[in-house]
């Protein structure tokens, strides 16, 4: 039975949404670098336009594009130098067979001495090697145009992409500024090991390959919680969320929403329409930033800009609905408290919303989540 379950999938599902995301980025890349980028540097008549190995890097860079293969440098390089093996040896060695054994060993050779692996590397130094008329008509310009011209292309356009639809690429390096923008790390990256010990792990079970050293933080950091989670107990969002909450209309003249910030000593506040159904969350940051805007747009005394924000009377008072949240993250009644620590502890938010058929219930504060944690703290013997 064993060896059954050993040929089936290797990886979790994925959302049919996050499936087409990744399909469409790499139909829009590939348009992109063949009509914009390729077609006025590339000669046609040489039959080598937008090359197979191309496809196989689209996958990478869209489907995986955390994989340590599917960074720029492993990208543009890996194919580039594997370009220059495969041309070298359709130049030099004239037995079909061995060319394209020689171009796909030395590609690989020389990718991994550069640190550029990139398994579609291999797929160039072999079309170069299988096309010894086009190689004699281009020569070594086959390495630039298409191959250096159409990886750089398709790396900017998942970088471009994966902004525009709220992802990251290329990765987070390990001594990147977090999310407050200071150079400490992350707090679930905080696990007492630098990066040349996480770098250390990887190659002692070489994996280097396989994830990068940002990743082996976060991971070992989930799996601390999660082994936390066996000592603290099954609490859940339910059981520590604020239930008495003051919420607004989406219509509230920010002149109240302010005030009710004020009264509470609130960080947050629930927008729902009026039918119930939660809209968004204004956090008192939006608040503080719709200020400023206004502030430096109308006037760079900010204490007037406040005022105009504030009047009731403004012509176009902002309100509400203007400067909420309607994205950010939020659980259901029965969520862990592994799953709202990192939420609290890494999201730029300092409450997460507690929705149940489509209503707030409830809201998880970092309050919240540190008394419950000091509760059990002191329960233990």
């Amino acid at each position: 039975m064993s060896i059954f379950r050993s040929l089936g999938p290797a990886v979790g599902h994925t959302p049919p949404a996050e499936a087409l995301r990744n399909g469409f980025g790499a139909f829009a890349a590939l348009v992109v670098i063949a009509v914009f980028v390729l077609s006025p540097l590339v000669d046609l008549s040489t039959g080598l336009f937008l090359i197979a190995p191309f496809g196989a890097t689209s996958v990478l860079l869209f489907a995986v594009p955390n994989s340590p293969l599917a960074q720029p440098w492993s990208v543009v390089v890996g194919n580039t130098l594997a370009a220059i093996v495969g041309v070298a040896a359709c130049l030099w060695i004239p037995d079909p067979t061995l060319r394209i054994a020689v171009a796909v060993g030395g590609a690989i050779v020389v990718t991994i001495l550069a640190r550029a692996v990139h398994p579609p590397a291999g797929a160039v130094a072999m079309v170069a090697a299988m096309s010894p008329e086009t190689v004699e008509a281009m020569g070594f310009t086959f390495a630039l145009t298409p191959v250096a011209a159409g990886s750089l292309a398709l790396v900017a356009t998942a970088a471009v992409y994966a902004r525009l639809t709220g992802r990251r690429y290329p990765f987070r390096q390990f001594n990147e500024p977090n999310t407050h923008g200071t150079d400490e790390p992350g707090a679930l990256e905080r696990i007492g090991l630098g990066e040349a010990e996480l770098t250390a792990i990887l190659e002692r079970y070489r994996q280097s390959f396989n994830l990068g050293v940002e990743d082996l933080a976060r991971l070992i950091g989930a799996a601390e919680l999660q082994a936390a989670s066996h000592e603290v107990g099954p609490l859940t969002a339910a059981d520590i969320m604020s239930r008495d909450l003051i919420t607004v209309g989406p219509g509230t003249p920010l002149v109240e929403v302010a005030e009710l910030f004020r009264r509470h000593r609130f960080t947050s506040l629930p927008v729902v329409a009026e039918d119930g159904r939660f809209l968004g969350v204004i956090f008192q940051i939006h608040l503080i930033s719709r200020v400023r805007e206004d502030a430096l747009r109308l006037d760079r005394r900010f204490v007037a800009a406040m005022r105009r924000l504030l009047d009731p009377a403004r012509r176009q008072p902002v309100r509400a609905g203007d400067i909420m949240s309607s994205a950010g993250a939020r659980v259901a009644p029965d969520a862990p408290l592994t799953v709202l620590l990192p939420l609290l502890a890494e999201g730029e938010a300092d409450a997460v919303p507690v929705i149940e058929d489509d209503r707030i219930v409830g809201i998880v504060t970092r309050t919240d989540a540190v008394a419950a944690m000091a509760r059990l703290s002191m329960r233990r013997p």
